[in-house]
Parts: structure tokens; sequence; C-alpha cells
């Protein structure tokens, strides 16, 4: 049996266990609902695994090369803009 990689918010649904305050899941529940409550949960972890991704990787190319330059943000912010806006992909953590 081959094993499938996927990557962050692909794949089939999987049961995991997961505890919580109860002030944040009735928090949780207020705002979204008890039937929308898992793909919250979901989406606010696929959020910060995209972010934790963009955070090592810039990381990664400022131990390498230096600090980025404000101008050089800028123009990152709109590649990455206008290529997720199309392509809704995301990289897999590492």
């Amino acid at each position: 049996m081959s094993e499938s990689t996927y990557g962050i918010g692909e794949g089939p649904a999987t049961r995991v266990s997961l505890s919580l305050p109860e002030g944040t899941a009735e928090a949780i529940r207020a705002r979204v609902g008890k039937r929308e409550f898992s793909a919250f949960i979901a989406a606010s972890v696929e959020r910060e695994l995209r972010g934790q991704v963009l955070d090592e990787y810039l990381a990664d190319y400022e131990s390498r090369k230096g600090s980025i330059s404000d101008q050089a943000r800028q123009q990152a912010r709109q590649v990455l803009d206008e290529v997720f806006a199309e392509d809704d992909q995301w990289p897999a953590a590492s």
C-alpha cells in the first residue's frame, strides 16, 4: 500500500481528539454553531500552519541573504496575493 502525501487543507477528513478550554469551545460554538465547529478548527489550524511555513521560509532566507528591505517585502506581498488568489495552493509544512 502506498502512502499519499497531502498539502495543507488537502486529503480526506480524519478524526482526531482535541482538548480546548471550555470558554474557547463555547466562543467557537457561539460564533459558528455546533455544525461548523470542526470546519472552523480546521480552517484555523490551516491558517496557523501556512503562517508557520512562511515564517520558516523568511527566517531561512534572511539567515542566508540578510534582512529583507521594505520594498522587497511589498513586492513579495503583491506576488503572493496574485499567486494564491489564482492557485489557492499552499506548500506543505516541513
